[in-house]
């Protein structure tokens, strides 16, 4: 019987970013410690590009100052993925706001006025 050369269920991108982002949300919370603006933020995605140098951090935050804090301790977090990964690689990261947090506020701001004027 043959057998693929994956015995895994997902592709490896998708193993990456899981881990990435576990990664990454234990080193962001270590770092909310000592940085405030850190306190509120949450890692909602990973997206690793598929030559692996690169990786795309999604972040949920109420601080106005998240991203500014973020790209501050990129090459911590880097270094933690680093020591905590047996990546052959680190990918390089940046973060951006998840855009599927703002589209579902946007919905949930059209239901709510869409109720208002049927009341």
């Amino acid at each position: 019987m043959a057998h693929s050369s994956s015995h895994h269920p997902y592709p490896r991108t998708a193993r990456v970013n899981q881990i990435l982002r576990e990664v990454i949300s234990d080193e962001l919370m270590r770092i909310s410690d000592v940085d405030e603006r850190l306190g509120l933020l949450t890692v909602t995605g990973v997206s690793t590009s598929p030559d692996m140098r690169n990786a795309v951090v999604y972040f949920d935050s109420l601080s106005d100052d998240a991203k500014a804090a973020l790209e501050e301790h990129r090459l911590a977090v880097q270094a933690s993925v680093n020591a905590q990964t047996r990546l052959k690689r680190t990918p390089k990261l940046s973060f951006a706001a998840d855009p599927a947090v703002a589209s579902g506020s946007a919905v949930e701001e059209i239901l709510r006025r869409t109720h208002r004027d049927d009341a």
